[in-house]
């Protein structure tokens, strides 16, 4: 069971969550509050206005999907570079959380200034763990480079891909695709239908 949160933490937990459904357009004040079960008044208890809202739901996603995430990667006793990488894919792109939430934020920084700059910092993050995981196996820095660029691309850009893979599932073409990045050794066809670690071979796929 997770910690309760405080009311200050509902209002921005719900605001995530609509976010992730509707955009920030549908983050609105009194939305919110019939959604909580609150008067729209107990709100300004806790924000000065929408936009206060909006920065905090921004500063509890970069705090998750960003200072959380590498500092779990750093904390890991399993100091191999390629599962380093799968375990940051992992909390940050899978499961029903970070991942609408981080697509939501991106369509949101097209259209925002600010949101943008936001969205810049953390994909920095991002991409300089992946340039020093990548870096400990690979010596070419611009071959680093445009392997932490493409593992970037691959993991987010799947989402929005509706290509069909004959006769191949997006799994097990991800998880492929995956090996080629990080330079792992190759496994049998995947068109030979051989099942695959699920679990060791999630770094792209969300």
């Amino acid at each position: 069971m997770g910690a309760a949160r405080t009311p200050r933490e509902r209002w921005v937990e719900e605001g995530l969550a609509v976010l992730a459904d509707g955009g920030p357009d549908a983050v609105r004040v009194e939305a919110l509050a019939k959604r909580l079960g609150v008067t729209k008044g107990g709100f300004y208890g806790h924000f000065a206005d929408r936009d206060a809202l909006l920065t905090a739901m921004l500063d509890t996603w970069e705090r998750e999907a960003a200072d959380q995430v590498v500092d779990r990667v750093r904390q890991e006793p399993d100091g191999d570079p390629r599962a380093l990488i799968t375990l940051a894919g992992m909390l940050t792109f899978s499961g029903d959380r970070l991942r609408p939430i981080d697509l939501a934020v991106r369509d949101w920084a097209r259209r925002d200034e600010t949101v943008a700059a936001r969205l810049r910092r953390v994909d920095n993050r991002r991409m300089e763990l992946l340039r020093e995981m990548i870096g400990t196996f690979c010596a070419d820095p611009d071959e680093v480079e445009a392997r932490s660029l493409i593992a970037f691309c691959v993991a987010i850009g799947h989402h929005f891909l509706a290509a069909d893979h004959r006769g191949r599932t997006r799994t097990e073409v991800l998880a492929r695709a995956g090996d080629l990045i990080l330079d792992r050794p190759e496994e049998p066809p995947i068109s030979r239908g051989v099942r695959r670690n699920p679990v060791a071979r999630k770094d792209l796929d969300g």
